[in-house]
């Protein structure tokens, strides 16, 4: 029994500690933030939903023709180092590189189970680079342009409960190219008080070695995969009430796809990607998708005098098509959050517990399943721990 909850506890932190946010364009603001995420489902056995991460941001890095970005935590890193006007007034060059361990894991979820014996780990390396071009400086909405290439390497690992009939997938060099456009933008930061953002992206991969893999090579890895994926979405806090709306609508489409580049659906936790696809009650990732459509919304109000503390509703609601081998018996999948907040007056953190219902998620044959997140940010800056005037 001690090993066994020994075993729980490390996984835990090793997991934690591998999650960073994807690349995304530089941030134009300096920061220095610690964002921890740690998602618990009340029924059934999931996978560690759960982040630790460290975010900096210096859009002077040496002098103002360099900026940085840099996530990291112990066991991964992903930053950027941008070169301002480097082909040309506001078209900005990025070099990128990342990697780590437990970054490319993979976790088979099928009917609300998660099937450990076919879930396995993966460790990755890369480099991109990146072309960031601004079609109208000096408006108030940015629209940007954005073209992506790189290369990285997947290596894939046995876990202990894969029994000796299921292989895992070659490790696999992996060409890939994104592009997007996009107006407006988000903040790095948990809840943020305004934003807005229409985007839209594709996203092409190149497995180099492509096959078969799981028990007797019933399932594929494709050679290659395109994606297509939009969003728009809309954070306004109104000024003198300091009520808090948040509505989204995302969809993606994919060409060839396999279970290792689906589109994963489900949890709460809202910087685990560039993009997150959160349905609040259900496991993060629970719900494997070729193509979907996702709507979200939440409102939060301030419940004391010195507006501290918030209290939120929300909801979300997705219609799938499910990946080959994955399917669920309903299209639609609908979840509902409740939240508590807090907020110093100080701004130097924030933190949020979230409960989250799934009226769809499937537990031990029947329908409606519960969680309960952690979510904290703190503000290194704020508390102190680094100069903000200070150029890099």
């Amino acid at each position: 029994m001690k090993r066994t909850i020994a075993s729980i506890a490390i996984a835990m932190l090793l997991t934690a500690l591998a999650a960073a946010p994807a690349r995304a364009q530089i941030d134009p603001v300096r920061r220095d933030l610690v964002e921890v995420g740690y998602d618990q489902p009340l029924q059934g056995h999931a996978p560690i939903g759960a982040y630790v991460f460290y975010y900096a941001s210096r859009p002077q890095f040496g002098d103002a023709d360099h900026a940085l970005r840099v996530a990291v935590s112990p066991v991964y890193l992903d930053g950027e180092w941008e070169v301002r006007d480097a082909l040309g007034k506001n078209t900005d060059l990025g070099i990128g590189i990342s990697g780590g361990g437990l970054a490319d894991d993979y976790s088979e979820i099928s009917g609300g189970r998660w099937l450990r014996d076919q879930s396995f780990s993966g460790q990755d390396g890369g480099i991109d680079l990146s072309l960031y071009h601004l079609f109208n400086p000096g408006q108030r909405l940015p629209v940007n342009g954005i073209l992506s290439g790189g290369f990285r390497y997947v290596a894939f690992e046995r876990t202990g409960r894969n029994p000796p009939s299921f292989e895992v997938p070659n490790d696999q060099p992996i060409a890939h190219v994104r592009a997007g456009l996009r107006a407006g933008g988000v903040e790095p930061v948990l809840a943020p008080a305004l934003a807005a953002e229409l985007s839209v992206w594709y996203d092409a991969q190149v497995r180099f070695d492509p096959g078969t893999y799981g028990f007797a090579g019933d399932r594929d890895v494709q050679k290659t995969v395109q994606k297509f994926f939009a969003r728009a979405l809309f954070d306004y806090t109104l000024p003198n009430l300091h009520h808090r709306l948040s509505l989204s609508v995302m969809g993606g489409a994919s060409v060839h796809p396999d279970r290792l580049s689906a589109f994963r659906i489900g949890g709460v936790l809202p910087l685990e990607a560039e993009f997150p696809l959160l349905l609040p009650g259900y496991y993060e990732g629970e719900l494997s998708a070729r193509n979907f459509i996702l709507f979200g919304g939440d409102y939060a109000i301030p419940i004391d005098p010195g507006e501290h503390w918030q209290l939120g509703v929300g909801a979300a609601s997705a219609r799938i098509d499910y990946t080959p081998g994955l399917a669920q018996p309903h299209a639609w999948n609908t979840g509902m959050s409740a939240s508590l907040g807090y907020v110093p007056s100080t701004k130097a953190w924030k933190a949020f517990l979230v409960y989250g219902h799934g009226f769809d998620a499937i537990r031990h044959d029947r329908r409606g399943a519960d969680s309960v997140t952690l979510l904290m940010e703190l503000d290194l800056e704020r508390l102190g721990y680094f100069r903000s005037d200070t150029k890099s």
